[in-house]
């Protein structure tokens, strides 16, 4: 099933045409009159909904048929794509996923199972245990939870000690490999390893993108986009792995826990700042773990023994 961290205006309207109903019989599912639903629908992504709202969407969206869900997930796709943008066909794409909520930091996060992937630029077979993987990067409210509870020091381009509310669903930013090891450590939980998080993003079959071997830059949050800077952690609904994990090319680079060189950790994933290609799943980078930027943040991996029984 699709996910949305945070309903605004354009997801509102994109659930609306999905379900295929008029402004008055959608309202009153929701229980709010048809004067509110247009006025979500004309401020789009500057509507802000009372969580109320949020969640009777929420619920709204799983009790959608599948046609339903794949409407609002093609609808989205769509609004995500620059007008000169050309679409290829998506014949590759799968948007569901296996969740559970970690108990630690509340994060939901996707199962992956054992077996064989194929793995790096020559598709080698490699064997990984099952494990978990944050469905989402770890926005600015995850981290600003972490550093309340433990006093560890804030990102330095926050304001005032606050992340601007707009950026609450968007991925922390300015963190070093060290922030990231200690949110993770705090949250129970570790940063992927290599092999960990390309199987996430990659699916077993050798795919060169999550969502295919399709080169659209319209499935994600890098240069050609056109965006130029952080975007919600659940916006780009196509652009999902096989597994249903969200981001895993563009957004920002990804923290790893693999060495390269002592001192040095991988990074994957590319950035907004970054061309497609540079988000090749299977193609690493690295970078100092003192290093931080305003396109580098992190997810976190765990292992079964932590986590309660899987979930649909």
């Amino acid at each position: 099933m699709p996910l949305v961290t945070k309903w605004t205006g354009r997801e509102v309207k994109a659930l609306r045409e999905a379900v295929r109903m008029s402004l008055m019989e959608f309202a009153e599912k929701l229980g709010v009159s048809d004067r509110i639903v247009s006025r979500w629908e004309a401020d789009g992504e500057r509507a802000t909904l009372r969580m109320v709202n949020q969640a009777a969407l929420d619920t709204l969206l799983a009790k959608a048929d599948k046609d339903a869900q794949g409407r609002f997930v093609g609808i989205l796709s769509m609004d995500d794509v620059p007008a000169h943008a050309i679409i290829e066909p998506d014949t590759d794409y799968t948007s569901s996923g296996d969740y559970v909520k970690h108990p630690g930091d509340g994060k939901l996060m996707a199962y992956i199972p054992e077996g064989i992937f194929l793995s790096g630029e020559n598709d080698d077979p490699v064997w990984v245990d099952e494990f978990y993987i944050d469905t989402f990067p770890t926005t600015n409210a995850d981290y600003a939870r972490f550093c309340a509870a433990t006093r560890h020091p804030l990102p330095e381009h926050w304001e005032n000690g606050r992340c601007p509310r707009d950026l609450y669903d968007h991925p922390v930013v300015h963190v070093t490999w060290r922030d990231a090891h200690a949110y993770a450590t705090w949250a129970g939980k570790a940063l992927p390893a290599a092999e960990q998080w390309e199987k996430a993003a990659r699916g077993t079959a050798g795919r060169t993108f999550p969502w295919g071997d399709q080169k659209t830059a319209a499935k994600c949050n890098v240069r050609e986009t056109g965006v130029e800077r952080t975007t919600s952690v659940s916006r780009y609904h196509s652009g999902v792995s096989p597994y249903g994990v969200y981001d895993m090319v563009g957004n920002v680079w990804e923290w790893l826990s693999t060495p390269t060189t002592p001192g040095r950790y991988e990074l994957r994933g590319s950035a907004f700042t970054s061309p497609l290609f540079r988000g090749v799943p299977a193609v690493p980078n690295d970078a100092n773990e003192t290093m931080h930027d305003d396109d580098t943040g992190f997810r976190c991996v765990a292992m079964l023994e932590r986590i309660t029984p899987r979930i649909r």
